[in-house]
C-alpha cells in the first residue's frame, strides 16, 4: 500500500498507528482492526490545509519523527521543544496571555507524502507540526490551534510511552 492512496484508510497495520479525525476532533491508536485507546483532541481553528503560514491541521500519512519531554513532570512547559524548568499553573497562564502553550510531551510529525505534506512550503516537519500537550481547559473537543494537534496532559504521556518513534499517524477530516 503506498501512503496517502485511498485503500490505506482501511489497511489493518501489523503495528500500531495513530488515526486522527479532525471532524471528530478524536486521536485513535489502533492495531490491525482493534481500537487500543482513543482520545479527545484539538485541532487547528482555521481547518486542515498543509500550507506554510496557514494555520491549518495537515492531513495525509506522516509518522513520529521524533518525540520530546520524556521524564518531564506533568504540565512542564516546553519553547522551542526544550523544558523551561516551568510547571503550567493558571497564574503563570496570567502572567504570559499571549503564549501558545507546549506542555508535558512532544510528538513532532514529518509527512511522508511528496507535495502533499513533505518538501517545499507544505512540510509538515518544517512547520513545526505537533502532537503535544496544552493547558487541559484549552482542549474541549473543538478546533482551537494553530495547526498542531493538542491533547490533555495526562492522555498524551498515556501516549507517548505506548507509540515509537517512526509510528504512522494517517490525519484526515
Amino acid at each position: 500500500m503506498i501512503p496517502g492512496s485511498a485503500a490505506t484508510q482501511h489497511y489493518h497495520f501489523a503495528v500500531p498507528y495513530l488515526d486522527i479525525a479532525i471532524a471528530k476532533q478524536r486521536l485513535r491508536l489502533v492495531h490491525g482492526s482493534e481500537v487500543l485507546a482513543e482520545y479527545p483532541v484539538s485541532t487547528a481553528k482555521n481547518g486542515p490545509g498543509e500550507k506554510k503560514g496557514s494555520y491549518c491541521t495537515p492531513t495525509g500519512w506522516h509518522k513520529i519523527r521524533a518525540k520530546i519531554g520524556a521524564g518531564l513532570p506533568i504540565n512542564s512547559v516546553l519553547a522551542g521543544r526544550r523544558p523551561t524548568g516551568e510547571i503550567y499553573t493558571p497564574e503563570l497562564a496570567a502572567q504570559h496571555p499571549q503564549r501558545d502553550w507546549i506542555l508535558s510531551r512532544i510528538l513532532w510529525l514529518g509527512g511522508l507524502e511528496p507535495g502533499k505534506n513533505r518538501y517545499g512550503d507544505v512540510d509538515t516537519t518544517w512547520r513545526y507540526i505537533y502532537i503535544h500537550g496544552t493547558p487541559d481547559e484549552l482542549t474541549q473537543g473543538k478546533p482551537e490551534s494553530h495547526g498542531c494537534i493538542r491533547m490533555l496532559n495526562a492522555d498524551l504521556i498515556n501516549l507517548f510511552e505506548q507509540i515509537a518513534v517512526g509510528c504512522r499517524v494517517w490525519i484526515h477530516e
